[in-house]
């Protein structure tokens, strides 16, 4: 027999997510917030509360925001989505944890060169998002750029990785001047111009 459609909602420093799925296979993750457009719940849904099941998947959500996993073991199994969506998702979901890419790049391992566009379309469109980790993709040179969940998510999402302050070549794009990224941080620079104290 199947398993049945399941779903919880999961707390975390971000808001509450709801997590819709059905054994290890995850279908959608709604942010449960006003003026967030949602995906809602199929017919029949059955609620789960906590504690859950080791290996579930509200449970590896929990795990992800305690900072005890990096990465998913589950199935992202959207109700519908194109050829084109699942094939750059399934290239995202190949970007780990603390790693960034552009949408540009992105578009070229998906093998869609050129189409960085498009594939903006395709993050916009992900029903899943946190175990589809469209927060990875970024704008050329770093930019922080296009998230639906709002751009301070995305930014804490990063940091609560180790991705930000952005690492200047793991966006595999140059780093136009000013933008804030690691390598800048660690580098020594000259000293800052300014008035002198004068001594007495």
């Amino acid at each position: 027999m199947a398993d049945p459609v399941e779903y919880a909602d999961v707390t975390t420093p971000l808001g509450t997510f709801r997590i819709v799925y059905r054994g290890g296979s995850v279908r959608v993750v709604d942010l449960l917030e006003n003026g967030v457009a949602q995906t809602g719940l199929p017919p029949g849904a059955l609620r789960r509360k906590p504690p859950f099941p080791g290996a579930s998947p509200p449970r590896q959500l929990q795990e992800y925001f305690r900072g005890e996993r990096t990465s998913f073991e589950l199935d992202p199994d959207p109700d519908s989505t194109s050829e084109f969506d699942r094939k750059v998702w399934k290239a995202l979901s190949q970007v780990p944890a603390g790693r960034t890419v552009t949408y540009g790049e992105l578009a070229r391992r998906a093998g869609y060169p050129g189409a960085a566009r498009a594939v903006g379309g395709a993050m916009h469109r992900n029903p899943i998002p946190i175990v589809v980790p469209c927060h990875r993709v970024i704008g050329l040179g770093g930019s922080i750029t296009g998230y639906g969940l709002g751009l301070w998510r995305k930014r804490w999402l990063l940091d609560h990785e180790g991705a930000w302050p952005i690492r200047s070549r793991s966006a595999e794009g140059p780093r136009p001047r000013g933008q804030r990224t690691l390598d800048a941080l660690l580098e020594p620079g000259p000293p800052r111009r300014g008035r002198v104290k004068p001594t007495t």
